[in-house]
C-alpha cells in the first residue's frame, strides 16, 4: 500500500471522529473529544514505536472512532453490563475501520488484520494488539489521569485509584513500563503511582 492510502485513511477517521458532540479543551482551543484523543494516540505511537507498520498505525488512530455512538446507558448497570459495552464497542470500532480501509483500497485481509488489532485480540501473542493496548494505557496516564484522579480524589476514594493503576500496569508491555516510569507525573499522581507498584 501506498502513504496516500494511510494518509486518506487516516484522514477519513479523523473526518469522523470530529463529529464528536463531546468536546474537550486542547492546546487553548475546545475540540472535539475523540479527534483529540485519536491524535494523542497517533503522537505517543509516533514517539515512542516509530517503526509501527500502517495497520497498527490506523489501528492506534481508529481505536475510539465515533465512540460516542454506543451510549454506556444503553447496557445493564454493574461490570457485567460495563464489559458488554467495551466488547461492544470493540467490535464497532473495528467493523467501522474496516469498512472505511475497503473504501480507501485497502484487502479485505488487512482491514480484518487492522480489526483485530482494534479487538485487542491475542494480547500476548499478537505484538500490534500489545502496542495498541501499551499507547493506550500511556496515553490516558499522559492526558487522563489526572482528571481521573480528580474525581476519586473528592469521592475520597483513592484505594479505587490505586486498584485502577494497579489493572492498567497489569495490561502493559515491559517496554510501556519503562516508558511509563520515565513520565514526569505531577507530585500527588506519582504518589499514586508509586502507591499502586509498592
Amino acid at each position: 500500500m501506498t502513504i496516500e492510502n494511510l494518509n486518506n485513511t487516516l484522514t477519513a477517521v479523523d473526518e469522523i471522529n470530529s463529529q464528536d458532540p463531546n468536546s474537550i479543551l486542547s492546546n487553548g482551543a475546545s475540540q472535539a473529544k475523540e479527534l483529540v484523543y485519536g491524535q494523542q494516540m497517533t503522537e505517543c505511537l509516533k514517539q515512542y514505536w516509530p517503526q509501527a507498520n500502517e495497520l497498527l498505525q490506523i489501528a492506534v488512530r481508529a481505536q475510539h472512532i465515533k465512540r460516542w455512538q454506543l451510549k454506556r446507558t444503553e447496557f445493564n448497570e454493574g461490570k457485567a453490563g460495563y464489559y458488554q459495552w467495551r466488547i461492544a464497542q470493540g467490535k464497532f470500532h473495528a467493523e467501522l475501520t474496516a469498512s472505511i480501509m475497503i473504501t480507501q483500497g485497502y484487502t479485505t485481509e488487512q482491514s480484518e488484520q487492522c480489526a483485530t488489532i482494534i479487538r485487542k485480540e491475542n494480547l500476548k501473542t499478537n505484538s500490534d494488539s500489545q502496542t495498541l493496548e501499551d499507547v493506550a494505557c500511556l496515553v490516558f496516564l499522559m492526558h487522563y489521569f489526572d482528571e481521573f484522579a480528580a474525581k476519586y480524589t473528592e469521592q475520597d476514594n483513592e484505594a479505587k485509584i490505586v486498584r485502577i493503576v494497579q489493572l492498567t500496569w497489569h495490561k502493559m508491555s515491559e517496554k510501556a513500563h519503562d516508558i511509563a516510569l520515565g513520565l514526569t507525573l505531577p507530585d500527588h499522581l506519582a504518589i499514586i503511582v508509586n502507591k499502586a507498584l509498592a
